[in-house]
């Protein structure tokens, strides 16, 4: 076995991906590429130029959530982390795909973006941006996803998913753009965030982050 992910570490969808091999336990190396201005050779990896991309030996993919879903069905180890059976498998499906197109333009794009991308490239903060997406269109995706987990730890069939690994890479980018979970508010949502975030899977991957952070932060 011999995996390659490549990508930038502060991407949500790199994240999950790197989540996923570590939860269940599989090698991989990462390879940095960035979301601009990638290499030619990478676009024989993805001809849509995006990260993530993964190699496993001479085969090729791309897109976070068909690499997962790729490497479940290839590594027992980590098979568990779709669901058991059909119904699961489908609250799982639903979910990561909840995080990536209705999370991911606001916790990433919207906050992390103007708030720690773009000073780092010389280029103004759309403040009024972050705030419309923490004060308007946020909260009611938090709404569900605080009542999703009412009563349960792990969003589906009470054990850790893809679903979580896919929800707590978006928050990371909220955090990693100044913005924390209002605890009082969304009790649930915040408490499973800090217990995904306390896992070893994400504690190993986080020091790495914030020292790039920190880098960005000075260029700025």
């Amino acid at each position: 076995m011999s995996l390659t992910v490549y990508g930038a570490p502060l991407s949500p969808f790199v994240r999950k991906v790197r989540l996923f091999l570590l939860e269940g336990g599989l090698d991989y190396q990462l390879e940095i590429v960035l979301p601009f201005g990638q290499p030619a050779w990478y676009y024989d990896l993805n001809p849509l130029g995006r990260i993530p991309a993964l190699k496993d030996g001479d085969f090729s993919l791309a897109d976070s959530s068909v690499i997962c879903h790729y490497l479940s069905d290839k590594y027992p180890e980590v098979a568990e982390l779709i669901g058991a059976g059909a119904e699961q498998r489908a609250q799982v499906n639903w979910l990561e795909k909840y995080a990536d197109y209705e999370l991911a333009p606001l916790c990433t794009f919207a906050v992390f973006r103007n708030r720690a991308l773009k000073p780092s490239m010389g280029q103004p903060c759309d403040e009024a941006a972050v705030r419309t997406a923490l004060e308007e269109k946020l909260p009611p995706h938090f709404d569900y996803l605080e009542q999703r987990l009412e009563g349960v730890d792990c969003l589906v069939g009470g054990r850790l998913t893809l679903a979580d690994l896919a929800v707590c890479s978006q928050l990371i980018n909220m955090e990693h753009g100044g913005e924390q979970l209002d605890e009082r508010r969304w009790p649930n949502l915040a408490a499973h965030y800090s217990r995904i975030k306390a896992r070893p899977s994400a504690q190993s991957v986080l020091p790495g982050e914030q020292k790039m952070l920190a880098k960005m932060s000075a260029r700025a």
